[in-house]
């Protein structure tokens, strides 16, 4: 085996303190602004998406039908995951990838499910399967940047916060008092600690940078989900809502074509 250069180990132990530190800070800010944000409850009008089209007796067809793109994501990914030719250094790294895919399979259903009667008792099935797929993906990120062991170890923590979020909103909906700010402030958070890893810190494998892609159908995503209406009005052919579900699941398929694609970066493993 040749012998590390010692600075090129150095300057890499630097950065990845360097990127654990600016992770921690934004965990911080993070849950001070959940726990000290103004309560905000779901606002009701959220439920009244612009495209109500029926079609083969389905309501709201579109939106309920483009979650075919979660599902297609969600079952290749799982494919990829577990296949025994994908690229993992340790075999234990494929379950967070296999739990995120999971989650946007139950995105797909639990997304359909709402969008047949949208209405917040719904809206907790949608939101719920959400958490599973962004906190997962963020614990395989931390095991493919930082270490396993802390992705591993960050992994049923970030599940529990996460589903922790939505059942909370849920609860304080129920007694007349909706908060849904720690459920935003967690799905905020997610994506900006994702665009922190990749950008502080290289993966142990190649195609790291195909998370930028990730976070951009993310991105596509929010905006099709702020244009719903207008989206619509553009052609009458597609809402911003039903847009922002492709986009979304071509999200997953991104992290799906990272890991058909990729090997082992040169270095040894961070365990």
């Amino acid at each position: 085996m040749p012998e590390r250069n010692p600075r090129v180990t150095a300057l890499g132990s630097r950065r990845v303190a360097n990127g654990t530190l600016a992770l921690a800070a934004l965990t911080v800010i993070s849950i001070a602004a959940a726990l000290w944000l103004p309560a905000l409850p779901q606002p009701l009008g959220y439920h009244d998406f612009a495209d109500h089209r029926a079609w083969f007796g389905i309501a709201n067809f579109l939106d309920v039908a483009s979650n075919l793109a979660f599902a297609l994501a969600g079952a290749a990914g799982l494919v990829v995951a577990l296949r025994a030719r994908t690229r993992f250094e340790l075999p234990i790294e494929r379950l967070p990838y296999a739990i995120f895919f999971s989650g946007m399979l139950l995105t797909a259903g639990g997304s359909a499910f709402y969008h047949l009667a949208p209405d917040n008792a719904r809206l907790f099935w949608d939101r719920l399967p959400m958490t599973i797929a962004f906190t997962s993906l963020l614990a395989a990120q931390v095991s493919d940047r930082i270490s396993v062991r802390a992705g591993l170890a960050l992994l049923v923590p970030m599940l529990i916060v996460g589903a922790g979020s939505v059942v909370y909103w849920r609860v304080t909906e129920n007694a007349g008092a909706g908060n849904v700010v720690p459920y935003a402030v967690l799905q905020a958070y997610a994506g900006l600690a994702l665009a922190l890893l990749v950008w502080l810190l290289p993966s142990r494998y190649t195609r790291g940078g195909d998370v930028w892609w990730v976070l951009a159908g993310y991105a596509v995503a929010k905006v099709g989900e702020q244009f719903d209406r207008q989206m619509l009005e553009l052609g009458h052919v597609v809402s911003g809502h039903s847009f922002k579900h492709v986009a979304a699941g071509g999200a997953g398929l991104a992290v799906c074509r990272m890991l058909a694609l990729r090997a082992p970066a040169s270095g040894a493993a961070r365990d």
